[in-house]
């Protein structure tokens, strides 16, 4: 399973899995372009490069999901693929997609509130998320 979405009374919350750190990165990369494509297909067209720096797996994760974000409310792009490099607390990404064929769902902002990145076993990485919509 690449992720998963998880109950919650106001905001999308959802885990993604990896068995490396980079792989469970472009899982939660996946789950919100899920979201924002309600499962619709995306016109995979276009390819963006995104490079980030954090304090931490967190910090790097928020601004990841932050720049998806700003590239959906400015070109309405939507990934459907994602290539992610992390070493040490840089983050080079390829992410791939273009604008989904169905009406896309919004997201105000990605959120730290209930965050976390763990590895959970040899080769298991699992990452929680909440976007506040």
């Amino acid at each position: 399973m690449k992720f998963e979405f998880l109950e919650h009374a106001a905001d999308i919350k959802f885990k993604s899995y990896g068995t490396t750190l980079d792989e469970a990165f472009a899982n939660a990369v996946l789950a919100t372009a899920s979201y924002l494509s309600e499962g619709n297909p995306i016109k995979e067209k276009d390819e963006k490069h995104i490079s980030i720096t954090g304090r931490d797996y967190e910090s790097l994760l928020y601004r990841l999901l932050d720049e998806l974000l700003f590239l959906f409310d400015t070109e309405g792009f939507i990934a459907s693929k994602a290539e992610i490099k992390i070493k040490g607390l840089a983050l080079d990404a390829k992410i791939y997609g273009g604008k989904s064929e169905g009406e896309p769902n919004h997201i105000k902002a990605a959120t730290y509130y209930d965050m976390y990145i763990k590895q959970t076993g040899v080769r298991r990485w699992e990452i929680q998320a909440v976007l506040d919509v």
